[in-house]
């Protein structure tokens, strides 16, 4: 069961007060009703039960429901709900759906949505037909409704940036498409459809997946230590070798000699580990910024000898 159809069962439950089950009964049927206007088409059958259970409920009437195979590879039914003939003009009437003379209203009529309230039972019905998140186990934040209308795109992406969602709108070749790319800004809108199991799903696996970015990022940079510990070490051994070359090691200043002789026998060490290393074995404190200034001191030296000998 993918994630969009979790969020959608989820929402098909809810019990909400007359006002919020009428603006969630027009979103839905404002953008999923058939050019005959008596024909709505849906995937998932507690989608279907809820459209039967609330035109029954606010208008009194009972639809009829037909599951229909499809042929496609996933050969799951679409169910497709019939408005009565009676009352159909009417239903559509009273949800903004068509005017007077049967002409469809491109825009949601502003009682529909008039509290936050109604807002957000007008985005679920939205969401419930045209809607879809991806799963946060992906690679990918994304949600995104896609809608036939542009004024009606313009009035939902107007919806959701009311909650400050900053929803993005693109014109593509199957419609308008509303989307969210920020992990935070898709929280929101789950919790501004009341999918509140959907929150937390998506909220633990956000957590996990930055948990694994940080301690990757961790590993990354513990790692790009190591080279760097092990590149300096090397360079350092390298100004060694040419001073031993050249001069007899005995004879050089004590501290010099010391962080040489040192160096050469813990080659894999970091300065900090080092120093620490010197002090505890010579009783003399010695910090990493002492021990840095005397090999600055040997690279100098090593430096020196190799330009003489050339």
């Amino acid at each position: 069961m993918s994630f969009t159809t979790v969020i959608k069962n989820e929402i098909a439950k809810l019990d909400t007060i007359r006002s919020s089950k009428i603006s969630e009964l027009s979103g839905f049927i404002r953008n999923n009703i058939s050019p005959t206007f008596d024909l709505l088409v849906t995937e998932n059958v507690l989608i279907a039960r809820r459209i039967y259970l609330l035109i029954k409920e606010l208008y009194g009437v009972s639809v009829e429901i037909i599951s229909k195979s499809t042929t496609s590879i996933k050969k799951s039914p679409v169910y497709l709900i019939m408005l009565p003939l009676e009352k159909k003009t009417f239903i559509l009437e009273d949800l903004g759906v068509v005017d007077k003379e049967d002409n469809f209203i491109e825009s949601p009529k502003e009682y529909l949505i008039s509290t936050n309230d109604d807002i957000r039972a007008y985005l679920r019905g939205v969401f419930l037909t045209k809607g879809s998140v991806n799963d946060p186990k992906t690679s990918q934040y994304h949600m995104e409704i896609l809608l036939d209308y542009p004024k009606e795109a313009i009035v939902i992406q107007r919806l959701l940036n009311q909650f400050d969602l900053n929803a993005k709108l693109l014109n593509r070749d199957k419609g308008y498409m509303i989307y969210l790319k920020e992990a935070d800004k898709i929280s929101d809108f789950l919790k501004i459809l009341s999918a509140s199991g959907a929150v937390l799903y998506f909220e633990n696996i956000r957590i996990v997946r930055n948990h694994k970015n940080i301690t990757n990022r961790l590993n990354n940079c513990e790692q790009a230590n190591i080279d760097k510990v092990i590149e300096t070490a090397q360079e350092q051994l390298h100004y060694i070798e040419i001073i031993k070359k050249h001069l007899d090691v005995q004879l050089l200043d004590e501290k010099i000699k010391e962080a040489l002789l040192y160096r050469e026998r813990y080659q894999e060490a970091s300065l900090q580990e080092l120093s620490e290393i010197i002090t505890m074995e010579t009783g003399k404190k010695i910090t990493k910024s002492g021990l840095n200034h005397r090999f600055r001191k040997i690279k100098e030296m090593a430096l020196k000898l190799e330009n003489r000998e050339l």
